[in-house]
This record gives structure tokens, sequence and C-alpha cells, in this order.
């Protein structure tokens, strides 16, 4: 029997048992199938020797024989490995691993104790993870799933990537991926500037790319070795850390309205977060002063103007003119629409 076959009659197996009378096109939309294939699949599955009881009319469909329980639950690599993605079903997906994740999904769920199925039932019922940020669409990753699967075997990539000064060639040691607010994003080794040898080499530094902008992508065949006490997550972390120390180099000095001080975590995240924290006290309208983290001056101002009237820039001088500037270019545009 091919193992494409094979692995899906197991998942059908598994869907019988752990949730019980299942429809012939429920099956075949868990299992991404035809209603025929549905129907070929379970006269396998009887022809094998396991006791599948079709059920007619509308309630009716296909259960397994009361007391009839497989062991058959041991995980392949592969799907145990994509167990660490069991909440994000969409990114799963866009790494080639929905199929798998279902089939370990399945086989996790069979060997609970009945309790604890029924717990996890629950609680994939009830949340859900939605990775994305609103109203952005997902950046196109036609390289995401290769890049996947370097990272998992290690194997040097040879790259073309667009950068905003235009295109490099470039060869990498994948170290893994992040999903950040919808965007991935591979770490990764890299020759370092000063360098023109190997990436394997002693003096290779680990650099961030945005997945989307890889142009082409292709397997060198050559393997590399992960940097000995290499952690993605610590590494991510730090990083972050070091990208919004050298954005947020400038302060701005606001006085805010009640509705302005809503608006100002929403627009500016933990950096509004923060300054809100340590705002003066309030005059007679409700209206606050804060220091606010912000980027250079040519940023801060389109971001402050998100504020709109809720919100007056006091200082730095510069920043308050900057502001002034484009807000009475704004006003002379609309009115010589009028």
């Amino acid at each position: 029997m091919p193992p494409v076959r094979a692995d899906r009659l197991l998942s059908l197996l598994l869907l019988l048992q752990n949730r019980g009378l299942m429809t012939a096109p429920e099956l075949a939309a868990e299992l991404e199938v035809s209603v025929r294939t549905v129907y070929r699949d379970v006269e396998a599955l009887g022809a094998a020797g396991v006791p599948v009881r079709g059920e007619r009319g509308p309630e009716g469909g296909y259960r397994l024989m009361e007391g009839y329980r497989t062991r058959l639950t041991g995980l392949t690599d592969a799907e145990a490995g994509s167990l660490f993605l069991a909440g994000l079903p969409g990114p799963a997906g866009d790494l080639g691993l929905g199929a798998v994740l279902a089939s370990a999904q399945l086989k996790v769920e069979a060997a609970l104790p009945g309790a604890l199925a029924e717990q996890a039932r629950r609680v994939r019922e009830r949340f859900h993870l939605d990775a994305p940020a609103w109203f952005r669409d997902a950046d196109p990753v036609p390289h995401l799933e290769r890049i996947a699967g370097a990272v998992w075997e290690r194997r040097v990539l040879r790259t073309r990537y667009r950068r905003w000064r235009g295109e490099v060639h470039r060869e990498v040691c994948p170290l893994g991926l992040v999903l950040k607010g919808g965007i991935w994003y591979l770490v990764a080794l890299a020759e370092a500037p000063e360098n023109s040898e190997h990436p394997k080499s002693s003096k290779s530094i680990v650099r961030t790319y945005r997945v989307s902008r890889f142009q082409a992508v292709e397997e060198t065949g050559e393997v590399f070795t992960r940097p000995a006490g290499f952690a993605l997550a610590a590494y991510w972390a730090e990083s972050s850390r070091r990208l919004e120390g050298a954005l947020r180099q400038g302060t701005a000095r606001l006085r805010l309205s009640p509705r302005g001080q809503k608006l100002l975590p929403m627009q500016f995240g933990a950096a509004g977060v923060r300054a809100l924290r340590d705002a003066g006290p309030p005059d007679g309208a409700g209206r606050v002063e804060v220091e606010l983290s912000v980027e250079s001056e040519a940023v801060a101002v389109g971001d402050l103007l998100r504020l709109g009237t809720e919100a007056e820039v006091l200082g730095p001088p510069g920043l308050r003119q900057a502001v002034a500037e484009a807000v009475a270019v704004l006003a002379e545009r609309y009115a010589a629409g009028r």
C-alpha cells in the first residue's frame, strides 16, 4: 500500500476512535479528500479487519464497533516536531507541515486518557491563536517551505536577497525561523562584512532576514554545524531590544486629551504604555503631559500626526516645528480643494 494512503487510513481510523460517529462528508473534510475516497478507505479498513460500522439515515455515518481501540499512536520524527506548532495551524501549513501536524494531533489525542482527551478537545474548540496582524495581508513567502527544510536539515543555502539598496547574492547557514506579527524572519549565519570567506568560517555573524525578500533560494549540497550554545529565542529577544534601542533614540513631550491617552498605547505599543505610566497629573480638562520615546524626526512626525487633534507636541522645538509645518501643508492643500 502506498505510504500516503497508509497514513490517510491511520488518520481515518484515529478520527473515528477519537470522535465517534462521523459522516462521510465530515471525514472527507478532515482528510481533505473526496467523499468517494472516504468510501474506498472505509472498505479498505474493513478488509484489513478493522470493525467499522456504517449507519444509514439522516443521523447515520461511520463508527468503530463498541470497545474497539487501536494503539497505533507512535509519532514519527516529523510529527513530533510539528507538535510545537499545534497552536498555529496557519503557519504550520506555510511550512508544509499542515498534514503532518493534523496526523500528530490525532495520534496524541488517541493516546490520552478519556478525561484528558475531552479536555484537549474543549481547549481546541474554545481557544484559537491568530498570529497575523489586523488589516495587513500576509507577506508572499514562496521560498518558506524550502528554507524551513534547510533549517531542519542544517543545509547551506545560496540566496538572492532584496535589500533597500539593491539585491545581494549570499550563502547563508539557516539557524531558525521566527514568526513576528504575521511576518516570517530567517535567522542565519552569514558572511561578516569584512570577511570574504565561506559563511561557515569562524568570522561569520548571525543576521536576520525577512523571508518575503528572498528572490531565489537553492541548496548548495553542503551541511553546516550549528554554533554551540546558540539559542534562537534568546537571540531574537536581544536582537529585538537592540533594534528598538537603535530606532527609538529621541523623546517627544506631548499633551494628550483623555481620548489621546486611550489612543497612545494603541498607536505606540509598549512605548505608549510606559509614557502613560509616568505621566504627570491631569489638568482641569483631563489632559496630561507625557514623554514618549520616538524614532527619527521624519518618522516621528508621521507617527504623531496619527493622533490627530488629540495630541499637542510640546517639544523638542525642532519636532514641534516639523509637525507644525506638516499640519500647515495639509491645511493649505485641503483649503485649496474647496
